[in-house]
């Protein structure tokens, strides 16, 4: 990926957006004017797309200006696991990842912590063409299942086929990077995992392959959080007066979408890059999908829990891809102060 041309496009969707008054709020866009804003960074997990709506709208709709932060939106230049290393690095202030691979990351001794949870459920899973006749993870038995080179995606198939009651050292997993709908629909494989049932099941129904998706909490696998913020450990010691801004303009950002949402599906149409562009009809439909999950049962949009962390360790050591002695609780920030500045936006 070429961090160039795509930060390119994501500085004009900022500066016409920013620019754009007319869907802010009056205060919201006077509350940063007059005082300098602290720059700030945030590393996505891949090109943006509705999954990233309370950062995009938090940008264009002036909330973190009004929260005194001046926001610099970046893509992984080499691949999705840059926001990790540069966050832990210092080199960069947020990113965006997957809440196991912040556990496996600790483990490693990188300096990292979640600081608040953004999808409350996970998205990935297995999917199987519904013609494939395959009715459970256990008849994955002697099948090639495609995957996108991550040993966690190895992890999330064996527990599941085990917990169907099959044997996972009968599945063929087969590394097809990331060509997972190739590898489907030129049946080089029968089964894909890493894809995700907010883009790649919507991309397969549009081609008119229906899919059988598979849920990991469905079989064996704990709920975790699919994506969340992070920062890292010295930023979380030193600043936390940025990290609770941050979570406030994306919790405002998330409010406004939830309430907007054709001028959120406008507001990522009008920001895509030409190398990675979007369909509106896919994104609109991951859009009414991904705002509830951003919240849980009582959990409001960053909410983090202490038992849901706790599983996911667990389900990890029991996978053998860490050790028992990482605290989970060492994870995530307990109790980041937020604002309540977004109920606002939501009537």
């Amino acid at each position: 990926m070429l961090r160039g041309w795509v930060m390119g496009c994501l500085s004009l969707l900022l500066a016409v957006g920013c620019s754009d008054k007319k869907g802010s709020s009056p205060t919201e866009a006077s509350q940063g004017q007059g005082k300098a804003l602290k720059k700030v960074s945030v590393v996505l997990d891949w090109y943006p797309n509705a999954v990233h709506i309370p950062i995009l709208a938090a940008a264009q709709q002036g909330f973190f200006a009004a929260e005194g932060l001046d926001v610099d939106i970046k893509m992984p230049a080499d691949n999705p696991t840059d926001g990790i290393k540069l966050v832990g690095a210092g080199k960069e202030t947020f990113a965006l990842y997957y809440a196991p691979d912040v556990l496996l990351a600790q483990a490693e001794g990188i300096p990292i912590v979640s600081v608040g949870a953004i999808v409350q459920r996970p998205l990935n899973g297995i999917m199987v063409p519904e013609n494939s006749g395959i009715q459970s993870p256990k008849e994955l038995e002697g099948k090639q299942v495609g995957y996108p080179s991550t040993s966690l995606s190895i992890s999330l198939v064996n527990t599941m086929v085990k917990a169907a009651g099959g044997d996972p050292q009968k599945v063929i997993m087969t590394d097809v990077s990331w060509d997972l709908i190739p590898a489907i629909t030129t049946q080089r494989v029968q089964a894909v995992t890493g894809a995700f049932i907010n883009h790649e099941k919507l991309l397969f129904e549009k081609k008119g392959i229906k899919i059988r998706y598979f849920a990991p909490t469905e079989f064996g696998v704990p709920n975790y959080y699919e994506l969340v913020l992070i920062t890292g450990k010295q930023t979380a010691r030193q600043d936390m007066g940025t990290v609770e801004a941050m979570l406030r303009a994306m919790a405002k950002g998330y409010a406004w979408a939830q309430t907007n949402q054709t001028a959120a599906l406008g507001l990522l149409i009008k920001g895509q890059s030409s190398h990675f562009p979007l369909d509106e009809e896919i994104e609109a439909q991951a859009l009414q999908m991904l705002l509830p999950w951003m919240e849980g049962e009582g959990a409001r949009f960053g909410t983090q829990d202490a038992g849901t962390w706790e599983a996911t360790a667990m389900w990890l050591q029991k996978e053998g891809r860490l050790k028992d002695s990482l605290k989970s609780s060492d994870a995530f920030l307990h109790g980041v102060k937020r604002g309540e500045g977004e109920d606002a936006l939501r009537r």
